[in-house]
């Protein structure tokens, strides 16, 4: 019973230093670049130099938002999401 608590003790004082690795902080607003790509603009939005999301803004239609969808450069629309839900009324009275 007396070994227990001095090895409790070493184990928590190892993994003490791993905690301030866990997560960077984000300070401060987004680093946004404007850039004209033919008949649109595009918006870049990055925090610490990684790109996170894309604003495109048609000359005719509604702008919309292409978000990370893993830890790739792969981007897919917000507000179309690629699992569909199935919204069927079963019962109305």
């Amino acid at each position: 019973m007396r070994a227990i608590k001095p090895l409790m003790l070493a184990g928590l004082l190892a993994l003490a230093p791993l905690s301030g690795f866990a997560q960077e902080s984000v300070e401060g607003d987004p680093d946004v670049t404007i850039r004209q790509e033919g008949e649109r603009t595009v918006e870049e939005y990055r925090v610490n130099g990684f790109l996170y999301a894309v604003k495109v803004i048609p000359k005719t239609g509604k702008p919309y938002f292409l978000v990370r969808a893993d830890g790739d450069s792969n981007f897919i629309r917000a507000d179309k999401p690629d699992m569909l839900i199935p919204a069927w009324e079963i019962f109305s009275w």
